[in-house]
């Protein structure tokens, strides 16, 4: 399957200030394929190193941080000859080894020719866990995010389809009956297979809903067996209690985290760094709330009040535990998970674009469900589970700060009304990569 986030690598490869590239994302989100798949398409060769259960490797930068005499030692070890340019350098695991992380500082500033990429299972938690010396300055980031609708659609075969759905999105021009009804049936799929490559890949290759299943249970069992790691077991309790809370506070109707769902006496001090574990293990997205819909959105954020999502869509439906033919058949699923659904999908599409995610909330009565920050106007969007598209949250919001474009995302086809555009959900990467450019 290809990844957009191929695309910034090759970018990455040819720029001239190129520095150190660092892949972030969630356990099994495909860090080390990407990487692996992209060497050995755009370089003569590949030189693989997982730092995990090497002691050998790990004490050749214990030694020294000097990158000559680190890739002499490495070249003797692996029998390769890393050669500038035409060899990608892969450092896989490197939590597992501190001055593997320092050493990517001298390899910017004493050996910027040669081409290094490093990634780790939970690097942003062990960062800021164990306090390591990070190269500020001196690496560049990715944040890699299981697939979106247009990836696990191309890994299905329906590119063609892709097409169609971005060039209705630039025209605002409704699609045929047939094939809005075609979009819809696949994003209800997408709910349930969700971007996960391993649940993609099995779909795509036996379109087996029960085994995409059992996969998603795995990866939700490594999850939480990841808790464990890099914290005491009050803090691995704590973890697994708001991760399990996920689907309840989804299923309020303002959705807005609460920490008395977690227990009668939580208090935000005991369980702030849970959510944070949570943020930097890229299994959850955070929304945060905004008190105005204004340019900089940041400069209005309320960092007390906020929203949680599932990094993945698919482990948030496996959750659920939904009816899969009810569901697929369009019958609606009763209580708020539609909606919960609906939201979610639309956070992990925006989140994919790399865009940050902020929501607009007023006295409790009104609220946006995302705020989109363009050149110099606040795009509000609004998610709909349904064709039912009415909201006085909206028309009070677009009045309020005299917005002139509006996205709501729903059922409905394409379209533009009342300086709203309509957006099928199907649709809805094509938003992210609007506002990423």
């Amino acid at each position: 399957m290809e990844r957009k986030a191929e695309k910034e690598l090759e970018q990455w490869k040819k720029s001239r200030g190129r520095r150190p590239l660092i892949l972030y994302g969630a356990r099994q989100v495909g860090k080390t394929w990407l990487a692996m798949h992209f060497g050995k398409k755009h370089y003569r060769q590949l030189a693989y190193f997982n730092l995990e259960g090497r002691p050998e490797l790990r004490d050749i930068f214990e030694r020294q941080l000097s990158p000559k005499i680190i890739l002499t030692q490495l070249s003797a070890l692996s029998g390769m000859r890393i050669t500038p340019g035409d060899t990608l350098i892969f450092f896989d695991e490197v939590q597992a080894a501190p001055k593997a992380l320092t050493s990517l500082k001298y390899f910017c500033e004493e050996a910027p020719e040669y081409h290094v990429i490093a990634a780790g299972s939970l690097l942003g938690v062990v960062l800021e866990r164990e306090k390591y010396s990070f190269p500020v300055g001196k690496v560049q980031s990715l944040d890699l995010f299981p697939l979106d609708f247009e990836e696990f659609l191309e890994a299905i075969g329906e590119e063609l389809f892709a097409g169609l759905i971005r060039e209705a999105y630039a025209a605002d021009r409704p699609l045929s009956s047939a094939l809005h009804e075609k979009g819809e049936s696949l994003y209800r799929i997408y709910l349930l297979t969700g971007g996960m490559p391993s649940c993609v890949a099995e779909y795509a290759k036996m379109r087996d809903l029960a085994a995409v299943r059992a996969i998603q249970t795995e990866l939700l069992r490594n999850y939480t067996a990841d808790m464990a790691k890099y914290a005491t077991r009050m803090e691995t309790v704590r973890n697994e209690r708001v991760f399990a809370s996920v689907p309840a506070q989804l299923g309020k109707e303002n959705r807005k985290f609460q920490y008395k769902i977690l227990g009668s006496n939580a208090r935000a001090r005991e369980y702030d760094a849970s959510v944070d574990w949570l943020v930097k293990s890229g299994i959850v997205l955070m929304c945060t709330k905004v008190t105005e819909g204004r340019v900089p959105l940041e400069f209005y954020k309320e960092p007390t009040s906020f929203k949680i999502y599932m990094a993945d869509t698919g482990l948030l439906s496996s959750r659920l535990a939904l009816n899969e033919e009810a569901f697929l058949a369009g019958i609606p699923i009763a209580g708020g998970a539609q909606g919960a659904l609906a939201e979610n999908f639309l956070a992990q599409a925006l989140a994919a674009s790399s865009l940050p995610l902020y929501y607009w909330e007023h006295a409790s009565r009104a609220e946006i469900d995302f705020l989109l920050q363009g050149k110099d106007q606040i795009v509000p969007v609004e998610c709909k589970a349904s064709d039912h598209v009415r909201s006085r949250s909206l028309a009070a919001f677009m009045k309020k700060y005299d917005i002139q474009r509006a996205i709501r995302v729903s059922s409905r086809n394409f379209g533009f009304e009342n300086s709203i555009k309509s957006v099928p959900h199907y649709a809805a990467f094509c938003i992210g990569e609007e506002f990423a450019r």
